[in-house]
């Protein structure tokens, strides 16, 4: 393997010559017991991992498209044909999650992967009554390789027929969860999540299934419906899988959750991001204020797994980190969003041995735990594209610095809509907590202007054969990809209850 070294990490070392981490026990029918989860044998486990965003369910800032993966998917088929097109995204997939892959995970110490998943592998819109038996091949795929090596899988359904919330990450290509306003949609997650349960029904592999990731239903009963449908459904077929449940508001709100009757044999999900690991923002120095308030909100969204006695798992979390490319003061800059992960690792350490999976593993740069280079063939076709997209501010999440085409282009126009709205009303609506101009920026941003610009960025491939596609897609085979060793090193320190707290605060 290559030995050359970027300013963020360093290319993936042989793993014959990583300290390794001891070996993950067998894989048994995981099960709760009280506030724990506990093993076969009785044994408390604690999941700890992370989460195969941006593969089975592919996100812009994962990736660098702009938008929803189906406008990414039919951008390339207009511009390769369907057929090459659909080699180009298979080799991608492939090429994401290898048996080097799950080795990797090992050595690190996780026990634990959260594998998110998009419907469409599995239901056609056009013959919604039809579960495809492809899905099944690529799940199946990244279970025997966890298998391997004794790692649990979690299956997250990640985008849901109409889309769960008003996100892109739920492939709707809209800025509203028609999920909820359709009966039929919820059904068919329902058909789809039994026809899962039915495949994988007595597989140790299997910790279970996370039935909806970070819905968002604005009237919050429909979703506590819907859970009560899914669980009868699920437990039909397979009684046994322990079932992970996020909250409402983007897995941040249980006040709507029934305190008398939670469900048996399940976990009880938040996901606790902290907006000082991220751009534009009030960073992270370790204030006591701070820790205070890392600590408060996610006893927040934790009170009600308190509440009723179940386990806690934080099924999404993590800083993002600074290009030097883009930042001149990176190096300052990641040190903070390290120190702040140490901190939240400690918070559930100290909260009782919270089960967590970090978000995510792999990506262009932003916030993997490995990357592709900016000289893989990969990042060379789209970078110049990558960036544009962040100077206009496309990705919500992959968003570096906005504040020039803020001030020329949407303060000015956003300042001229609210004249036009009553202030009364400028945050009815939901989710409340967003301001008037995010909820423009989410309508007109990333979903009507990246979809042009996806059109731009598909263009790049034209030409392309298939020699030049698999050569693109590789560019995310783990040899190829630079691991962000420093966070590496702070999870693997995290990984076990026993580590204190001085090795949580090495380099604080």
């Amino acid at each position: 393997m290559a030995t050359k070294a970027e300013a963020n990490g360093t290319q993936i070392a042989s793993l014959a010559n990583r300290p390794q981490a001891p070996k993950n026990p067998p894989c048994s029918m995981l099960r709760v017991s009280a506030t724990n989860i506990v093993n076969a044998a009785g044994e408390k486990i604690t999941l700890k991992g992370t989460s195969l965003g941006g593969m089975l369910n592919m996100e812009n800032f994962i990736t660098g498209f702009p938008g929803h993966e189906h406008e990414h998917r039919a951008a390339l088929a207009a511009v390769l044909g369907k057929d090459k097109a659909d080699f180009f995204f298979s080799r991608l997939i492939h090429h994401f999650f290898t048996e080097a892959d799950a080795a990797l995970l090992a050595s690190l110490g996780f026990n634990c992967l959260r594998v998110p998943f998009n419907y469409r592998h599995f239901m056609d819109d056009a013959e919604p009554g039809v579960i495809k038996k492809s899905g099944f091949v690529l799940l199946d795929r990244i279970v025997s390789l966890c298998a391997q090596y004794d790692i649990y899988v979690v299956l997250d359904l990640h985008a849901a027929p109409g889309g769960q919330n008003q996100d892109w990450h739920s492939d709707s290509g809209l800025s509203k969860a028609l999920f909820w306003e359709f009966r039929d949609f919820q059904e068919r997650a329902v058909e789809l999540w039994v026809a899962i349960a039915k495949h994988y029904v007595g597989n140790p592999v299997i910790a279970g299934y996370n039935p909806l990731n970070e819905p968002a239903d604005p009237e919050h009963v429909r979703l506590i419906a819907w859970y009560d449908r899914v669980e009868k459904a699920i437990r039909e077929v397979d009684p046994d899988h322990m079932l992970f449940i996020d909250g409402n508001t983007y897995s941040m709100d249980f006040s709507r959750f029934p305190v008398d009757r939670p469900f048996p044999n399940t976990v009880y999900a938040c996901h606790d991001y902290s907006m000082m690991g991220f751009p534009g923002t009030e960073q992270y120095v370790g204030t006591r204020q701070q820790k205070e308030k890392l600590r408060q909100s996610f006893e927040r969204k934790v009170e009600y797994m308190r509440k009723v006695g179940v386990p806690i798992w934080n099924g999404e979390f993590g800083p993002v980190y600074a290009d030097p490319d883009v930042d001149s003061d990176a190096a300052a800059t990641n040190a903070k969003r390290f120190a702040l992960l140490r901190e939240q690792l400690r918070i559930y350490h100290e909260a009782g041995g919270v089960s967590w999976s970090i978000w995510t593993y792999k990506d262009i740069g932003y916030q993997g735990l490995v990357y592709v280079p900016k000289d893989s063939p990969y990042m060379r076709l789209i970078s110049r594209f990558v960036s544009k997209k962040q100077r206009l501010g496309l990705d919500f999440w992959g968003v570096v610095d906005k504040s020039k085409v803020d001030n020329e282009v949407y303060t000015p126009f956003i300042e001229k809509l609210k004249e036009m709205v009553p202030e009364h009303l400028q945050k009815r609506k939901y989710p409340s907590v967003w301001t008037f101009q995010r909820q423009v920026e989410r309508a007109l941003r990333e979903c009507l202007l990246s979809e042009y610009l996806g059109w731009e960025m598909a263009e790049l491939f034209k030409g392309k054969t298939e020699t030049d596609l698999e050569e693109l897609a590789a560019s995310f085979s783990l040899e190829n990809c630079v691991e962000r060793s420093q966070l590496n090193e702070i999870l693997s320190a995290g990984m076990t209850d026993t580590s204190d707290n001085a090795t949580l605060d090495a380099s604080s």
